[in-house]
Order: C-alpha cells, then sequence, then structure tokens
C-alpha cells in the first residue's frame, strides 16, 4: 500500500498541474472502487476552480470552493499527469479533464482506492479522528510520552496507530523504531521520554528523506510521473530479516505482529 510518502510524493508532482484550474469534465469509467464514486461527482465539479491539492495522513484533498474531493490511493492507485494523447489504460477508472488541457488519471487496478465528496472534510468520518501529522511542529517526544501513560501496547503497534499519529505505514515504523533502538515489542507505557524524543525525530527524518527520494518502491505504486521511488535502496532493516544490522552486524530477526513483517535487531533494540 502506497504510504505518507507515496502519497506526498503523488500531491507535489500533481498539485502544479492541477491548482489553480478549472474542471473541463470529470469522465468515471468505473465508480466501483471501495466505496462507489459518488454519481453526481462529475456535475460538482464541472467549471469549478480546483484551487488546492492538499494532504491528510493518507488522504489526497482536492479542495474546491464548494467542497472538497477525498481521495485515497488504496492498495495500488496511482495518479499520473497526462499532457499528451496517452491512450487509457485497462485500470484507468477516473480522469479529471482540466480546461488547460492536461488530464489527471487514477489507475487501481484492485479498485481499493476512493473518490469522495465532502463540504466539510475535516469533520468527515475518515478524517475526523485523525492524529497530528508525522511532519508537523505539534508531534514530538513528549507528546508520544503522554498519549503512551499506562498503555502495554507494543511501541509498533503505538505509532502505527492512525489515532496517535497518521501516516507511520510499516515500512517505516520498522525503519524508525530501529534507528531509535527501540524493541517493536516494548509496551508504548515503558518508554522514556529521551527514548520517545530520539523515536518522534526518526520518524522525522526518515519520513522526510523517503519524500525528497520519491518513497519507497514496492509492488505496483509509482508516482505521478509513472516513475518508481527509491527509499527502498535506503532500509536498514524492512526486508532484511537474517541479514546482518548495519550498525553491529548482528542477523537481524524477523516475525509477524498484526500480520504485518515486522524486522528489528535484537541487540541494537531494546
Amino acid at each position: 500500500m502506497p504510504e505518507l510518502p507515496e502519497v506526498e510524493t503523488t500531491r507535489r508532482g500533481i498539485a502544479p498541474a492541477c491548482e489553480g484550474q478549472i474542471v473541463s469534465q470529470l469522465n468515471v469509467r468505473d465508480s466501483r472502487l471501495r466505496w462507489p464514486v459518488p454519481a453526481d461527482l462529475p456535475a460538482l465539479l464541472a467549471g469549478r476552480r480546483l484551487i488546492q491539492v492538499d494532504r491528510r495522513a493518507k488522504y489526497l484533498l482536492m479542495r474546491f470552493d464548494h467542497g472538497t474531493v477525498i481521495v485515497h490511493l488504496g492498495m495500488s492507485g496511482s495518479l499520473r499527469v497526462i499532457t499528451d494523447d496517452s491512450p487509457l489504460l485497462r485500470h484507468d477508472h477516473i480522469e479529471l479533464h482540466l480546461a488547460s488541457g492536461t488530464r489527471l488519471r487514477f489507475n487501481d487496478p484492485r479498485r481499493f482506492g476512493c473518490w469522495l465528496w465532502s463540504e466539510n472534510p475535516d469533520s468527515h468520518a475518515l478524517l475526523s479522528a485523525l492524529g497530528p501529522e508525522p511532519l508537523d511542529p505539534a508531534f514530538t517526544g513528549r507528546y508520544l510520552h503522554q498519549r503512551a501513560r499506562g498503555r502495554k501496547t507494543p511501541a509498533k503497534n503505538f505509532v502505527m496507530d492512525n489515532h496517535v499519529v497518521v501516516g507511520v505505514g510499516n515500512i517505516y515504523a520498522n525503519e524508525a523504531l530501529h534507528q531509535a533502538g527501540i524493541h517493536p515489542r516494548r509496551a508504548a507505557g515503558r518508554i522514556s521520554l529521551d527514548r520517545f524524543n530520539r523515536l518522534a525525530g526518526s520518524i522525522h527524518e526518515i519520513l522526510s528523506a523517503a519524500i525528497l527520494v520519491g518513497g519507497t518502491t514496492l509492488r505496483d505504486f509509482v508516482n505521478s510521473d509513472g516513475k518508481p521511488g527509491y527509499f527502498a535502496q535506503s532500509l536498514q532493516v524492512y526486508g532484511r530479516g537474517g541479514k546482518p544490522c548495519r550498525r553491529c552486524q548482528t542477523p537481524l530477526k524477523e516475525t509477524r505482529m498484526n500480520q504485518r513483517t515486522t524486522v528489528y535487531c535484537p541487540r541494537c533494540q531494546r
């Protein structure tokens, strides 16, 4: 599934082509996504100016003056900016036509993504209960320490909880915990403020680095220009179970937590 860096990379890729542009039409070729595309969405967008493309967690927010389109890429979705006569692909389910002649195509082979409409996205059920963004100043080690008080939840599950902080998916949780030296199964309530400070810093650093290189290429993900991300080349633990830790050379352990692959160093992470 595209994680926060992949979604932010997509936002940065499509925003220059879309912001400030008038929508000439929205062509919904197949409305059967995770939730059906609203039947009136083409009429709602036609002739309207797309003011801004934002991101909240792993959702893209296409803001208009009368509401917002909430887009999720699902398991394998992608958005591509089209400026030529490239033919539609099999799984190009939605195409947003702009008055400039540019088109935005949504491709989703598994149809787990969504295009929804909301007049007040902050109160939408998908967004209203989300925690802070991991790149915002409000996300600090002290914040994590306060939220973790008395909790027996494993550290990995804790930082992947969207009510605690958004967008720290499985890949980046593995990487951040390794960099901060925290065992993924350690109870969140037993982590000190100092160690949470390191963890918050690691999350910020790793996500920022992944955004700069376009995210992590896994399975079907491509960014807005059809090119893969390259952060996978920098992964320290994820996908390296059994290989030596790059810090201490101890073989990395691989296990499953909540049906997710978890890789850690038994020596560096406590």
